[in-house]
C-alpha cells in the first residue's frame, strides 16, 4: 500500500466519521489514536467556525482532517485549484505562441538573407528568359 493510498483510506474514514451526529461514540476498531493539541484561543475559535461550516461533528474531527491534508501537501500529493491551473495553462499557451513567433522570425530572416545573397551574385528570377510555359 502506498502512502497516497493510505492517506486516501484515512481521509475516507475521516469523512465517514464526520457524518456522525454530535456526541456519537466512535468505534474502537477504527484504528485511530488520540492526540492532544494546544491552540491559541483565536485559532481554536477559527477552527470551531470552519468545523461548523463544513459540517464536522467536532473540532477534533476538523483538526484530524487538517493534519491529513497537511501531510498530503508535504508529500506534494494535492490538487491544484482551478485558478492556478488556468494561469498555468495560459503561460503554456504563451510559451507555445512565443516559440511559433520565433520560428517564423527565423524563417523570414533566413529567406531575406538568401534573397540578398542571390542579388549580390546576380541571380534574379525576374531576369530569366521566358519560354511561355507556366511553372
Amino acid at each position: 500500500m502506498t502512502v497516497t493510498q493510505g492517506l486516501e483510506k484515512a481521509t475516507q474514514s475521516m469523512r465517514e466519521t464526520k457524518k456522525k451526529p454530535p456526541g456519537a461514540a466512535q468505534s474502537s476498531g477504527s484504528g485511530r489514536q488520540g492526540m492532544f493539541v494546544r491552540l491559541n484561543p483565536d485559532d481554536k475559535q477559527r477552527a470551531q467556525y470552519w468545523a461548523d461550516k463544513r459540517g464536522f461533528s467536532s473540532v477534533n474531527e476538523y483538526v484530524a482532517e487538517a493534519v491529513i491534508e497537511k501531510i498530503r501537501r508535504e508529500n506534494l500529493d494535492y490538487d491544484l485549484p482551478t485558478l492556478e491551473i488556468a494561469r498555468l495553462n495560459e503561460l503554456v499557451d504563451q510559451v507555445a505562441a512565443l516559440a511559433k513567433n520565433s520560428a517564423n522570425l527565423e524563417r523570414v530572416v533566413t529567406a531575406g538573407f538568401d534573397s540578398m545573397i542571390g542579388l549580390t551574385r546576380g541571380d534574379n528570377y525576374l531576369l530569366d528568359n521566358e519560354d511561355g510555359e507556366l511553372r
